[in-house]
């Protein structure tokens, strides 16, 4: 545990989601950057974390081990294919690893379904910024209705997009259709992406299609408020831009705006899933402060 009460936490990746999540992380009460990571040292994004005032070290996974550090929590911000490598090299040690890369390794949590019940797992999963987004309205929805398809379309600013990002599409779409399945009890499920390169950047969108029997509008559209609202406690730039029931189906839009300051707006695909793996990590800071 760092100190002043805080939990000492390390972020592999220095992209734009790690330049994020360390703002964030410097913002919370209850959480202490210890070493951000990256593979090397004349990254920009190492540069950046240095100028935040956080102790960088390049090298990846082994420079974490070597740091002489003890971490209460690991952030992955890096990609799925070098994951299971992460994994593996801290299973060993205390750290519970909240993983941001659609690896699909770990326990699948989204805040807003599984957050509480999931504080004893030492290996977290956020699914994708796509998964984040759709998952609590879709899990809501299914908890009244049995979808018999459902449809996921994200679509987020190519400027938005760096290079773990668009070496990981084929992971992202897997991790969310599964997920999916698994909040909804639909298996009939279809998740596609787009990175859109339009100027201005548009903000990040997801559009959501249920085929369901006797649906009612006014019940579907309860149910799609509820959950925003509760997503919008720790994401308060998600926000829902359209809900029509009609005939069997259910199409509902939203999407999804930063709020830090070191990413654009239009960013939030990267936001929301920063701004859920600090709520699961100032929910586990709680509980061992409570402790």
């Amino acid at each position: 545990m760092a100190e002043h009460g805080k939990l000492n936490t390390a972020v592999l990746g220095a992209g734009l989601i790690g330049i994020d999540l360390i703002e964030r992380i410097q913002r919370s009460p209850l959480l202490h950057c210890g070493l951000v990571v990256g593979r090397d040292s004349h990254t920009r994004g190492l540069e950046k974390a240095a100028s935040m005032g956080c102790s960088t070290a390049s090298g990846g996974i082994g420079a974490l081990n070597e740091s002489g550090q003890s971490f209460d929590i690991v952030f992955d911000a890096s990609n799925a294919a070098s994951h299971a490598e992460h994994w593996a090299k801290l299973q060993s040690t205390d750290a519970t690893l909240i993983d941001l890369t659609p690896s699909r390794i770990g326990t699948m949590v989204v805040p807003t379904i599984n957050g509480t019940s999931t504080l004893s797992h030492r290996h977290i999963n956020l699914v994708s910024c796509g998964g984040q987004a759709s998952v609590p309205i879709l899990n809501a929805l299914s908890q009244h209705y049995r979808p018999a398809y459902i449809e996921v379309v994200t679509t987020g600013a190519s400027h938005s997009a760096g290079r773990a990002t668009r070496l990981n599409l084929d992971e992202y779409i897997d991790t969310t259709q599964e997920a999916v399945r698994t909040f909804t009890n639909c298996e009939d499920v279809k998740v596609m992406t787009n990175l859109s390169p339009a100027k201005p950047a548009p903000p990040f969108r997801v559009s959501m299609t249920l085929l369901v029997a006797n649906a009612e509008a006014d019940k579907v559209r309860s149910l799609v408020d509820a959950a925003a609202e509760e997503v919008r406690r720790f994401s308060p730039g998600f926000s829902v831009v359209s809900c029509r029931t009609d005939e069997g189906r259910i199409s509902i839009a939203v999407t999804v705006t930063a709020t830090g300051s070191r990413i654009p707006r239009y960013a939030g695909n990267l936001g929301i899933i920063n701004a859920a793996a600090v709520l699961l990590a100032e929910k586990r800071a709680q509980s061992r402060f409570a402790a």
